[in-house]
């Protein structure tokens, strides 16, 4: 059966379809079978991979209401992964799916049909809280939390591990936080820096590294319908997605940097992590004076045809394991 990720946050631009995008890319690329899933009514996923969402006749939303089995829908890309796409429909799915019994559970139901077909399924969640979000989450086996380093972006954190426990307790149990993947980061502002060691320090949760530069490279593969890992694949941005792919399929790899994940008590100072321009080696600098910094960037904002497929103190808990260029491989659970 198909290990599905689901790649959430409530908040827009931060990354989320890039990531689902790049990181589908680089399972291919280990010969992985990928289906990416673009549950957002705004279709950004769709319209990246080179489909056209108002040229589609058939979409998610005939999926999730029952009209069609999966296998139907799915569109196969050029970057090698399948995709499920979305049209704006699915944004009346939600009302419909509010009024039925088990509406949880669609996508789950949908999923077990295909899921047989491949190795990993990756779920672009809408920048929401809703059904459709619930949805995603109920038939992941993890969620990955894409942070865009700035204020505004972490305020919601808080908030979406909260539902996430509530979709732990009471549709699926299974359900396991990854990380948090650092986005748009800066390693050459303390503000970046400051914001990692926040989230980590403030939720407790597993910081996943490298972080993803900033770079104009990810504004430009949509309009090409590719991923970066093809229109820019060695650029630092394809690299680290490529180092996350790695870890996700429990792939051994080149070290990027010296880099470590680590969790930081809600209590307590952050656990030392090596690497230059990490996201962790950032975050223990930014909360002392001569903290390192890295390198900078993520991705600038989220949206790329198919073919109808047949430096804080250290805490006295000991430091995470790392595999690969990220640790905790199973996540964190809330």
């Amino acid at each position: 059966m198909a290990r599905v990720l689901a790649v959430a946050n409530q908040k827009g631009g931060v990354a989320k379809t890039t990531s689902v995008a790049s990181l589908g890319a680089a399972l291919c690329e280990l010969g992985r079978r990928v289906l990416l899933v673009d549950l957002d009514p705004q279709a950004c996923l769709t319209f990246s991979m080179g489909l056209d969402p108002d040229a589609l006749e058939l979409s998610l939303h005939d999926v999730l209401l029952g009209r069609l089995p999966a296998g139907i829908v799915i569109r196969r890309t050029s970057d090698g992964a399948d995709l499920l796409p979305a049209t704006i429909e699915l944004a009346g799915c939600e009302a419909i799916l509010l009024s039925r019994t088990g509406r949880e559970h669609a996508l789950r139901l949908a999923l077990d049909e295909v899921a047989a077909e491949y190795d990993f399924v990756l779920v672009d969640c809408p920048p929401s809280l809703g059904v459709l979000t619930i949805n995603g989450l109920t038939a992941a086996d993890e969620v990955v939390i894409p942070l865009q380093c700035e204020t505004l972006s972490h305020r919601g954190v808080g908030q979406l591990l909260d539902t996430v426990a509530d979709v732990q307790r009471l549709t699926n149990p299974r359900l396991r936080v990854r990380g948090v993947l650092p986005t748009l980061f800066d390693g050459r502002t303390a503000h970046s820096r400051a914001v990692v060691l926040d989230v980590a320090s403030r939720y407790d949760v597993t910081i996943l590294e490298p972080p993803i530069v900033r770079s104009v490279r990810f504004a430009e593969a949509p309009g090409l319908g590719r991923s970066i890992l093809t229109t820019a694949g060695r650029s630092k941005g394809a690299e680290a997605y490529r180092a996350h792919g790695r870890a996700i399929a429990g792939v051994a790899g080149p070290p990027v940097g010296e880099a470590t994940a680590r969790r930081v008590p809600a209590g307590g100072g952050a656990e030392e992590a090596s690497g230059a321009g990490g996201a962790g080696a950032a975050a223990g600098g930014a909360s002392g004076a001569g903290g390192a910094s890295g390198t900078g960037g993520g991705p600038g904002r989220e949206t790329g045809g198919g073919q109808p497929r047949p430096g804080g103190r250290v805490s006295a808990r000991p430091p995470a394991q790392a595999v690969g260029p990220d640790a905790a491989v199973s996540g964190a659970a809330v």
